[in-house]
């Protein structure tokens, strides 16, 4: 198979991976009166009151900004953040398959670290966490840093080139452990191993 132009047909036809997609029945002046106006005042106060009722009564706590400017995409380089939302669409497609969690694709058209970083704060309130993805070394560790030192990013921020990858070595290390120890191999025994798993957690 082309997955090159298949992949492109697959595109052209979807116009687009993900969509949106409600909750909450509005059919009725009832169901509408509900979940709109005039109903969803009360839960409006009560956020005003508390903001961490926005994770209980809105879908935050489920969602995730998965953030890009376009600097590394794929194997493909700065391309843009325009052409970088096909990658991001099909992250946000694996998180909602594979993680039943509602993820949006924000494309920034910016390269400037400070500049990043202050957009990604000022809607945070709307996600339950941060998906930084292929933003180009050394920014995208910036990005993570500053985003974390900041009292008003107040969720968790994933960098998913470095934490991602982590997770993946460190899940193979958990799988293969096992066969080590059955075997009585060397390399369960070296302390490479409990090292590595150290690094990767830090």
């Amino acid at each position: 198979m082309d997955y090159l132009a298949e992949s492109l047909k697959l595109h052209e036809t979807l116009k687009g991976k993900i969509e949106v997609i409600s909750r909450a029945p509005v059919g009725s002046k009832e169901q509408l009166s509900l979940a709109y106006t005039p109903g969803v005042a009360q839960p409006c106060l009560e956020i005003s009151k508390d903001k961490s009722k926005s994770f209980a009564l809105t879908r935050r706590w489920n969602m995730v900004a998965v953030v890009t400017d376009g600097t590394a995409v794929l194997g493909l380089g700065d391309i843009g953040p325009e052409a970088a939302m096909p990658v991001m669409e099909g992250k946000c497609a694996l998180f909602k398959e594979f993680g039943s969690v509602d993820a949006f694709p924000l494309c920034i058209r910016s390269k400037d670290t400070d500049e990043i970083v202050n957009t990604i704060a000022l809607i945070s309130g709307s996600f339950g966490g941060i998906n930084l993805e292929d933003i180009s070394a050394p920014r995208c560790f910036d990005i993570e840093a500053k985003l974390k030192s900041r009292p008003d990013v107040d969720i968790p921020v994933f960098h998913d080139d470095q934490h991602g990858t982590a997770v993946v070595v460190l899940a193979g290390l958990i799988t293969h452990i096992p066969k080590f120890k059955k075997g009585g191999g060397p390399y369960f025994k070296a302390p490479l191993i409990p090292d590595a798993i150290i690094m990767i957690l830090q």
